[in-house]
């Protein structure tokens, strides 16, 4: 009986290593290279975080966003790192390095910066983790940086140039982590 025990949890200690070790999807860092993006509201509250790390399938982005409306909201990388309240209109386009159009539903897009919507609580909070294939830190940086963008509205996911997804009512400047 001790033997039948120790076997299973000796088995179950390995299975857990291995769940812990597991490289999902291309997803596990590599070199290091990340950037944070604190993100305000035009009131300047606090509006969570979003970070970008580079991994061998790309760049990997994580949004954790608090203090926002309920319901469902388009979030995009935009290309400029600027976030001038009231309306961020500052941080520019969505990150677009290779000319398509937007949306992941549409046959000619997306665009890099494109991300799934933000689906928010009733608590304010929401996250989002998603791979942009073939993207860097270093793409993402270029000479005048880059900003993460959480908008008023559902993201259409389709309609170019923003999925119809409104204002925008949060924003964060990347900055080297």
């Amino acid at each position: 009986m001790k033997m039948l025990l120790g076997t299973a949890a000796t088995t179950a200690l390995l299975l857990a290593g291995c769940a812990q070790d597991r490289d999902t999807a291309g997803q596990r860092p590599v070199g290091g290279a990340s950037a944070v993006a604190m993100l305000r509201t035009a009131a300047n509250g606090d509006a969570g975080r979003a970070m970008v790390t580079d991994t061998e399938g790309g760049l990997r982005v994580t949004l954790d966003a608090r203090g926002l409306p309920p319901g469902t909201h388009g979030a995009h990388i935009h290309m400029v790192g600027r976030c001038d309240a009231p309306d961020f209109t500052t941080a520019g386009g969505h990150w677009n390095p290779t000319a398509h159009q937007h949306g992941t539903m549409n046959p000619q897009g997306p665009h890099s910066g494109d991300l799934p919507n933000l689906i928010v609580g009733t608590d304010g909070r929401g996250t989002i983790g998603i791979v942009i294939p073939g993207a860097t830190v270093a793409s993402l940086m270029d000479a005048d940086g880059a900003a993460m963008v959480v908008h008023a509205n559902p993201d259409d996911l389709k309609t170019d140039p923003s999925g119809n997804s409104g204002g925008r009512i949060a924003c964060g400047v990347f900055q080297p982590a």
